[in-house]
């Protein structure tokens, strides 16, 4: 097990229901785990936890088997890809990623070396001195899934890495997590496309209200949830046809 959370719990100020509530999940190594839920389920919020963006309320996280007290020491070991695209619009594609790369302290021809390896394998080398700013949403979620790779995490975390974009550069990021997490990386990523998950997932995790429901793999939710054809079926019966808002 390369992560474990046992009973996360969180409740911002301003709500009346808890965000979390006593949520545990565990990820293996080499594995990727989908994080699936509703609008306001809680997904964004343990994302932010386990990357120390917050702090529970209650509950332990393990890495390793041994429980982390201080967020701190998981930095170098996580990788998190946002939704929102975290890129600076005035500076080139290499640009941003060279300055990310020297905030993890990667020494310049390693640094570089990497950037030049991650462009290629997602057909962006050729607009490397071109802005940010003049890229397209499936450019920006290429170079933003670059971004929280460089130091070549041991578990990498992605909130909605694909959301709003082309499929020609879906597929392309889909069949890059593919070949790194058969390289030995570990993912959790967040997705509202049942379809994707069900590919790319070894376990899914499916959250609302701030509980985990069910988490299994794909295979065995769809065999044991009666009436279902694929995880978008179990994925509505778990949590209703109700339109969020959240």
């Amino acid at each position: 097990m390369i992560l474990a959370l046992s009973h996360i719990s969180k409740q911002y100020k301003t709500a009346n229901s808890k965000a979390l509530d006593r949520v545990s999940i565990s990820i293996k190594k080499s594995e990727i785990m989908g994080l699936l839920g509703p609008n306001g389920a809680g997904k964004s919020t343990l994302i932010n936890i386990i990357a120390g963006l917050l702090t529970s309320d209650d509950g332990q996280i393990f890495w390793k088997e041994k429980e982390i007290t201080q967020q701190h020491i998981l930095k170098s070991k996580l990788g998190l890809v946002p939704q929102d695209i975290a890129l600076y619009p005035k500076l080139t594609a290499f640009e941003n990623l060279d300055f990310l790369g020297t905030q993890y302290r990667i020494p310049k021809r390693l640094r570089q070396n990497r950037i030049e390896e991650y462009l290629k394998a997602l057909g962006l080398y050729q607009e490397r001195n071109q802005l940010i700013s003049q890229f397209s949403g499936g450019m920006k979620r290429r170079i933003n899934l670059i971004a929280g790779l460089l130091h070549q995490p041991e578990l990498l975390i992605m909130d909605e890495p694909t959301v709003g974009i082309d499929i020609q550069s879906k597929q392309a990021i889909q069949a890059f997590l593919l070949k790194l997490n058969q390289e030995g990386m570990s993912m959790l990523y967040t997705s509202h496309m049942m379809e994707e998950a069900e590919k790319i997932c070894h376990q899914v995790a499916i959250i609302d209200h701030g509980k985990i429901l069910v988490s299994d793999s794909p295979k065995n939710l769809i065999k044991q949830t009666e009436g279902t054809q694929n995880l978008e079926d179990v994925f509505v019966e778990l949590t209703g046809k109700e339109l969020r808002n959240a």
